[in-house]
């Protein structure tokens, strides 16, 4: 399937407006052109991009087992460390909070260091913070630990949309089905392991944690040789790049984001799925629990949901590519959404793999957000930008969130409120999902 992919990606030089930036950048992987090699770099190979296509993929499963892992074992976290309901929530809006600040630098990292330095450090550091953090000894030290994954997941969240527009323009459906049934695996295996697992390594929360290091250590692997290729798609960059060449293109001014209501429409609508993401690994399988599903099966149905991800993610793109509007599937992913939480507020216990099937479906609004950011942008440059911004103020929206759903529920006593303000808030997504779905480019928008 790789090499398929390989020889797509080299058809792909016919089309004009590739052909132009091919001349710009080094070669793509997979392709025939040979461009002239910085000191310290390799040169592409079908064997370079295999390893990166794996490397991608084992980014994505370590973009999310530190948030739903601990999910699966808030309650036991909570006892441990002696958290408040509100503390818990704020442990939950950390997440969204970390990749509000940290994914906002990833594109200034990636033209100075180079995209595959960049991977690989947050792979470290997603490594770092998950051996630490059990162990770091009190509320603060574990938030920090915490704090320090999420920025390794922070700035690989922001360059995946970045690497499969530069490497596979036009796999971008494909990839990013790829690269999202990945990560909605590693979502749903660490929801539904973590229980299991920590009861075979003794029923102590702390190794139970630790032991998803390993497979953020496993990801570090694949990007290694990619460190030292330093030449940052400069077309992917909102500034310009010492190293790009001059031109037509590199005399373009940098693209006025904000001036764009697909943008907005973009980040408001990641917000929001964001929000209802994280309030669902942090808190569902509480609510489950809660309702008198034992802990084994709370991470059993946290795992249904998060594992829908896996065939959606794959499907979903590939079909809003080919759709000149994305609206309707926006509408029926919200609609799924709104019938999960109702049947969790009139019957958690009864239906409640119903409920997790459709809140699933419901989920696969974030496959559908990055597909639209490769979309919504006809350059590299305005993928890079539309990206870190639809993400970095996607998720300073989604902040508030799970820290709410936290303070709802200590001062309620009860999940009614949480899950009404659950159902609320997919009413606007809705409306904000439909506008960024509209067949039109924040370029052209920026330029009026």
């Amino acid at each position: 399937m790789m090499g398929l992919m390989a020889s797509e990606e080299t058809r792909t030089e016919t089309r004009t407006e590739t052909t132009r930036t091919q001349a710009r950048m080094p070669a793509m992987p997979g392709g025939t052109e040979k461009a002239p090699q910085a000191s310290g770099t390799r040169a592409w190979t079908p064997w370079t991009t295999r390893l990166l296509i794996l490397g991608i993929v084992l980014a994505a499963v370590n973009l999310r087992p530190a948030i739903t892992s601990l999910g699966a074992l808030l309650e036991e976290v909570r006892d441990g460390l002696g958290m408040s309901g509100s503390v818990a929530g704020l442990l939950t809006s950390v997440p969204p909070l970390c990749f509000a600040v940290f994914g906002v630098t990833a594109p200034r990292l990636a033209r100075r260091f180079g995209p595959g330095a960049v991977v690989f450090a947050g792979m470290a550091a997603i490594t770092a913070g998950l051996v630490i953090r059990p162990y770091a000894g009190g509320t603060a030290g574990f938030l920090a630990a915490t704090a320090l994954a999420l920025m390794g997941i922070a700035v690989s969240n922001v360059l995946m949309p970045v690497i499969v527009k530069r490497y596979f323009p036009d796999r971008v459906g494909s990839m990013t089905g790829l690269y999202s049934m990945a990560l909605a695996f590693g979502t749903s295996v660490a929801a539904a392991a973590t229980v299991p697992v920590t009861n075979a390594l003794g029923g102590h929360w702390q190794p139970g944690l630790a032991v998803w290091a390993v497979v953020g250590a496993a990801a570090l692997l694949p990007w290694l040789p990619f460190v030292r290729h330093r030449e940052a798609p400069s077309a992917e960059t909102p500034a310009r790049s010492p190293e790009r060449p001059a031109g037509p293109a590199a005399e373009q001014p940098p693209l006025r984001i904000t001036r764009s209501r697909t943008a907005w429409a973009l980040a408001v609508f990641f917000g929001l799925q964001a929000t209802a993401a994280y309030i669902t690994m942090g808190w569902m399988a509480q609510i489950f629990r809660d309702s008198g599903v034992s802990a084994g099966t709370a991470g059993l149905l946290l795992a249904v949901i998060m594992v829908m991800g896996v065939p959606l993610a794959f499907v979903i793109p590939r079909v809003a590519t080919r759709l000149p509007h994305q609206g309707p599937i926006v509408v029926v992913l919200g609609l799924c959404g709104l019938a999960g939480y109702a049947g969790l507020y009139f019957a958690p216990v009864g239906g409640a793999w119903l409920w997790a099937l459709l809140l699933g479906v419901s989920n696969c609004a974030f496959p559908l957000a990055l597909t639209m950011v490769g979309m919504r942008a006809r350059t590299g440059a305005g993928v890079a930008q539309l990206s870190a911004f639809a993400q970095s103020t996607g998720y300073l929206i989604s902040i508030p969130g799970p820290l709410l759903v936290g303070v709802l529920y200590q001062h309620s006593g009860g999940w009614g409120l949480p899950i009404a303000l659950m159902s609320a808030l997919m009413v606007p997504q809705i409306v904000v999902g439909v506008l960024a779905g509209r067949d039109r480019t924040v370029e052209d928008e920026a330029a009026r």
